[in-house]
């Protein structure tokens, strides 16, 4: 499973870095400011969990294969994609229901970061 982690947490730190820059530079122009805010909030929380998922997959390395560690993972691979699309969807689309799912990818992050202190806690 540290593969599969550190494998997605690299793409979407790729992909955040790609849409960091199509935010800056493409979307500036064409975004109100509360939008751009919006998707560029996206971006951050991507990488940071972009991050945080290959520190899962290299924790593994250390701690083992622990049940706390795969739901670490797929929580923050799972929240990036709710969290972050949801706030990129909103932005370029403008459809504000789109931000009632948002809280959702939100609360797959918690329960990442607090499965990967259990992981690391039972050691």
């Amino acid at each position: 499973m540290n593969r599969t982690f550190v494998i997605w947490g690299s793409i979407f730190g790729f992909l955040s870095v790609a849409l960091g820059a199509f935010g800056a530079h493409a979307l500036k122009a064409v975004l109100s400011p509360e939008l751009l805010a919006n998707f560029q909030t996206g971006v951050q929380y991507q990488m940071m969990h972009a991050l945080g998922l290959i520190g899962v997959g290299l924790a593994s390395l250390g701690l083992g294969q622990r049940r706390a560690l795969t739901v670490a993972g797929w929580s923050m691979l799972i929240g990036i994609v709710i969290f972050s699309g949801s706030l990129y969807a909103l932005s370029l689309s403008g459809v504000k229901m789109l931000g009632a799912i948002t809280p959702i990818g939100g609360v797959a992050f918690l329960i990442g970061w607090l499965s990967l202190t259990a992981a690391a806690w039972k050691k």
